[in-house]
């Protein structure tokens, strides 16, 4: 059983009860179907810059997280009823999920649940330099 930790944006909190997110760790669906087992570690807002992300991470690591998994809004929009790449909530997501990578020694995942067509969750661990497909738990 693989434990996840879960970042939202600040710019989606009034909009989104994550509920799609909860059901796709529950289901093993979506941006976690690349595990057999899952259970929610905890869940944390990320507010603009970031400052307190490294802090979140390691909370959640302290609960048993093995991965932290960010929430697709924050790198994608909804277009017409579909989730496209892009445009989404976070212009620095890359640098911060690196950021709390290094601090933590976790893999942080790009995508939970409503994945646009097509997309692979992009993982960044500590001293990888760029995202990768694959996860290592």
């Amino acid at each position: 059983m693989v434990k996840i930790g879960l970042i939202r944006c600040e710019k989606n909190e009034n909009r989104c009860p994550l509920t799609g997110c909860f059901r796709s760790i529950e289901t093993v669906t979506q941006g976690f179907s690349m595990y057999e087992e899952t259970e929610i570690a905890g869940v944390f807002t990320c507010r603009c810059p970031g400052d307190r992300l490294v802090e979140y991470g390691k909370i959640l690591k302290s609960k048993g997280a093995e991965v932290i998994h960010f929430c697709t809004c924050a790198f994608s929009e909804k277009s017409d009823g579909k989730w496209v790449l892009g445009n989404g909530f976070c212009d620095r997501l890359d640098d911060l999920m690196r950021n709390l990578s290094e601090a933590t020694g976790l893999a942080c995942v790009k995508g939970s649940a409503h994945l646009p067509e097509g997309y692979r969750p992009e993982t960044i661990s500590a001293g990888q330099n760029e995202a990768s497909s694959e996860v290592s738990v």
